[in-house]
């Protein structure tokens, strides 16, 4: 490959991973935890959006619990907006023409 081409290829994947991080910063997941009583979204960043609490669980007795829950359901949203990610950067990879699984310097 040479190297006006390699330059070209460096050029269309900053650009293809600008726009991913800003697809990835504006998607949200949503996970749930004892079986969807404590909901936690989180943006693409990892940051929480919202937490929803069905109200049986609002009893100082079971504030442990809740807190369980609600780390469970953080950790679940987690997962899924790491595994989106994982996605758009298979896809992009693709779409550039790089083999599957290569590591991005990133």
């Amino acid at each position: 490959m040479d190297m006006m081409k390699m330059m070209k290829k460096a050029k269309e994947m900053q650009a293809k991973m600008a726009q991913m991080q800003e697809e990835v910063a504006e998607m949200e997941a949503q996970g749930s935890a004892g079986a969807g009583l404590v909901t936690v979204t989180l943006s693409g960043k990892g940051e929480i959006k919202a937490i929803a609490i069905d109200p049986s669980l609002v009893k100082p007795q079971e504030a442990e619990i809740l807190e369980d829950l609600i780390m469970a359901a953080h950790n679940d949203a987690k997962v899924k907006v790491e595994a989106a990610m994982q996605e758009k950067i298979q896809q992009m990879s693709g779409d550039l023409g790089l083999p599957a699984g290569m590591k991005m310097p990133f």
